[in-house]
């Protein structure tokens, strides 16, 4: 297996080269084959590829990654969009769900609390007021426990909690906080691991990587985990864009997430190109050789440049006519030249101690 610097330094190529454009050489080509010795290689999905309306994007979802997210069709306002048991509507998630069981995908459920896209009957009480802190955690852990239950198993990892943090590293006053208080966090957690013990739970947020929204993630994470909270790992986002995050501004990041010991995603990958400035490709992997833990799934925000939020960005690594940018293969060759040398040692031993 590659290092976590090894890893987090083809991370680094990916940003530095996403935002090229014209004709890759090698289509043929494949990241989850490319990254197989390194870690998964996923994609958040709309509703048009994995139903395969979307005929082209599916089969490039298919020959490419190995891992699955859900845009938006496991949000609360698309999976439990009325009140009652009689509110859920399942069927886009599990024709998701389907589709990456059909493909062989390492399938992830986004997300179950976040302060968006979550329909506002979930916060009213009777009349105008607002719902009481015990009904909130009853409508919580009713959703929780309906929808994770539901596919106990089968979704292997699930964001739990989404973007719950201010930019300064307090907590987000949320209608979730201002109803039941802080600890709707660790209730969430609570909540989900009771649903689906085996699965892994994450929290999940954006600009991470800054100073203090990354402490304020440090000092939640420690809390959780000192109230042996079943948080099982750590989800940054990572919508970059050419001058941010810095090389210098990552590793600081990185070195003080592994202190946490818990397993990190880089859940929503993409590089926002619609402003002026570069990446230092070689600053970045210098940094990065630093780090020794595992990165064990980075997801792309989106399958081409035409399904990506930031579509006028070219933020990913097929454009719009499904073809892969010459980016695309600057990171697979970076990935064969880092498979190469970093599994050589690995492959020595390996052969030694069957020797032995």
């Amino acid at each position: 297996m590659l290092t976590l610097a090894s890893r987090i330094g083809l991370l680094a190529v990916m940003l530095s080269a996403m935002v090229a454009t014209g004709n890759a050489a090698d289509p043929t080509a494949s990241l989850k084959d490319a990254f197989k010795d390194c870690f998964r290689v996923g994609v958040a999905l709309n509703e048009r590829q994995f139903t395969e309306q979307d005929t082209n994007g599916a089969a490039l979802v298919k020959r490419q990654f190995n891992a699955v997210s859900p845009e938006n069709v496991m949000k609360w306002e698309r999976i439990h969009p009325r009140p009652g048991p009689d509110g859920y509507d399942f069927e886009a998630a599990d024709r998701y769900l389907e589709f990456g069981e059909k493909n062989g995908m390492f399938i992830v459920g986004h997300t179950l609390v976040w302060h968006s896209q979550t329909p506002r009957w979930v916060f009213r009480g009777e009349g105008t007021n607002a719902v009481t802190r015990d009904e909130l955690l009853q409508r919580m852990r009713d959703h929780i426990h309906t929808v994770v239950g539901r596919y106990k198993g089968r979704i292997k990892a699930w964001d739990v909690v989404n973007e719950a943090l201010s930019e300064d590293g307090s907590l987000r006053k949320s209608p979730w906080y201002r109803i039941i208080g802080e600890d709707y966090i660790a209730k969430a957690f609570e909540y989900a691991h009771e649903a689906d013990p085996a699965a892994e739970l994450r929290y999940n947020d954006y600009s991470i990587e800054n100073e203090p929204k990354r402490n304020g993630v440090i000092a939640l994470v420690k809390k959780l985990q000192a109230e042996k909270i079943p948080i099982s790992g750590l989800g940054s986002q990572t919508h970059a864009n050419l001058t941010w995050p810095t090389a210098e501004l990552v590793d600081s990041a990185l070195t003080a997430f592994a202190e946490l010991g818990l397993p990190i995603s880089i859940t929503e990958l993409d590089v926002n190109a619609a402003q002026r400035g570069q990446r230092n490709q070689s600053a970045d992997v210098r940094v990065f050789v630093k780090h020794r833990k595992q990165i064990e799934l980075v997801t792309f925000w989106g399958v081409t440049d035409r399904d990506s939020w930031r579509r006028f960005g070219k933020p990913l690594l097929f454009d719009g006519d499904w073809q892969p940018k010459p980016a695309f293969d600057a990171v697979i060759s970076e990935a064969k030249s880092a498979a190469t040398t970093s599994m050589q040692p690995a492959v020595r031993e390996k052969a030694h101690s069957a020797g032995s």
